[in-house]
């Protein structure tokens, strides 16, 4: 397998373009598309997003607020006990509900979804990705139509606090990243109480079924059971 390519952003969100309603994160051209959540790189999410200008566009019916530069669109549903900690981006039409918590650099960008007690942290969601219930994503990247069950993690962190390493093929690559939860192509699917361990990069159109613990690199369509 070549690692590289399969993490790539080309070949992870094949479909994304910066043209998409909204303000829209620069992804990586060269390398591997984690290296957008690295914050001491050139062209890092962190970066990007201090660039950003706006406020607070969308009806406020009761939600949350702490810090500075909370941007959301005119357009987007944010609902009553929603919590977001700036910076963060609530793209066009997208949804936070009741109970979510959006926290510092999150891009959620036009139509994604942030769902009932999930929590968001230093991630992307592109273009119609959904976080739905109870979920956890850290230090990730989703891409267009994602879907993640209820209840499923993606773990950002090793117990032992140490560098995330990328398995593939019985080799372990270094990321750089202390923190780093797991790139999702285009049109995953992901079960109910599942949880992807640190560092997993899963390619297009991948299926994790309910319950199940995913560790490593893998290629478009793969199944895990």
């Amino acid at each position: 397998m070549d690692w590289q390519q399969s993490a790539s952003a080309a070949a992870l969100f094949p479909s994304f373009t910066r043209e998409e309603d909204g303000e829209t994160p620069a992804l990586p051209a060269n390398g591997p598309a984690w290296t957008v959540l690295n914050p001491t790189d050139k062209g890092s999410l962190k970066g990007q997003m201090a660039d950003l200008h706006g406020g607070i566009a969308c009806e406020n019916p009761g939600f949350f607020v702490r810090g500075e530069g909370i941007i959301v669109d005119a357009t987007a549903v944010v609902e009553a006990g929603a919590y977001l900690i700036g910076p963060c981006y609530i793209g066009p039409r997208a949804v936070v509900r009741s109970g979510a918590y959006v926290r510092e650099y999150s891009w959620i960008c036009a139509d994604a979804v942030v769902g009932h007690a999930t929590e968001v942290k230093h991630s992307i969601l592109l273009p119609g990705a959904k976080a739905p219930h109870f979920n956890y994503v850290g230090d990730s990247i989703l891409g267009r139509d994602v879907n993640l069950g209820a209840g499923t993690k993606l773990s950002n962190l090793r117990n032992d606090g140490g560098e995330v390493h990328l398995r593939v093929s019985g080799e372990r690559i270094p990321s750089g990243l202390r923190k780093f939860g797991a790139l999702l192509g285009e049109g995953c699917a992901l079960g109910c109480n599942s949880v992807t361990n640190p560092g997993v990069v899963l390619g297009c159109n991948s299926v994790v079924w309910p319950n199940v613990t995913v560790t490593g690199v893998h290629q478009n369509n793969s199944q895990h059971r």
